[in-house]
């Protein structure tokens, strides 16, 4: 699917990954609707667009609430005009705690946000993409949507509910104009503790281990981006995902324990 010229909604485009796919299709001539719950992060994405701004558009929506989603197709199609695709970036981390001391309310406020809140957009978004000559659905899952991590299985919980929710997503639609790409993302730099709530919950910091290289937010756009004009079905973005993904295909206890070891 070409971007230039297609209308694309994108969650979570207020900063990291999310920002970057918005700025990144601006560039290829996309019109994008970013969508966050954080509006002084918009306006900084506005800021940054700089002279493709006329081809952007903000909207300041809690995804968790299904009301608010329902009400943004409108309001994409009156800027826009139209709607032909939709990248579910936006989530959240747990803190680095163990199933046995997390609460509730964090589990519900990660599965909301990281999992329902994909399921509204892509359920109230999809009659109009169907309508459309060619449309995509793009959802980001994680690196540890299918490898566990210590201290984030609520977290992977979640996007490995999103990972088989856009795989039996693609199915359905394999028959129609809409394409389905599920993305899993290994360690990008972004500010997701920061912005999750989630700083100062481990002692060490990946970030700051010379050995650990993360994929910018940068990069990880492109990939994505790059993912959809070719109507990729997965696309792992990053060295450690790709290597991490075959290895859990091979030996699933060994690619676990191997994770569990470098996080002590």
């Amino acid at each position: 699917m070409e971007v230039k010229n297609k209308v694309f909604v994108v969650t979570g485009g207020g900063n990291g990954i999310g920002r970057d796919v918005v700025l990144h299709l601006l560039s290829k001539g996309a019109k994008v609707a970013a969508v966050d719950i954080n509006e002084t992060a918009l306006e900084e994405t506005k800021k940054l667009s700089e002279q493709k701004r006329d081809n952007l558009s903000t909207h300041k929506v809690d995804l968790s609430n299904r009301k608010e989603v329902e009400e943004l197709p409108e309001q994409v199609i009156s800027k826009h005009g139209a709607v032909d695709g939709v990248i579910n970036n936006a989530g959240i981390i747990q803190p680095f705690i163990d199933i046995n001391d997390i609460d509730y309310e964090k589990i519900q406020q990660v599965m909301d946000i990281n999992f329902y809140g994909t399921v509204y957009m892509t359920k109230t978004f999809l009659p109009y993409l169907l309508d459309r000559p060619v449309a995509n659905i793009t959802n980001v899952s994680s690196m540890g949507g299918f490898l566990p991590v210590p201290g984030q299985s609520i977290y992977g919980a979640s996007k490995a509910a999103v990972k088989l929710f856009t795989e039996g997503l693609h199915s359905e639609l394999s028959d129609t104009n809409v394409s389905v790409t599920i993305v899993f993302p290994g360690g990008v730099g972004t500010d997701i503790m920061k912005n999750s709530g989630a700083e100062g919950s481990r002692k060490s910091d990946p970030k700051k281990d010379a050995s650990y290289k993360l994929l910018s937010s940068k990069e990880a756009a492109e990939i994505i981006v790059r993912g959809i004009e070719k109507d990729e079905y997965r696309v792992l973005a990053g060295k450690d995902s790709r290597m991490m993904d075959l290895m859990y295909r091979l030996n699933p206890k060994r690619a676990a324990k191997l994770i569990a070891e470098k996080l002590k």
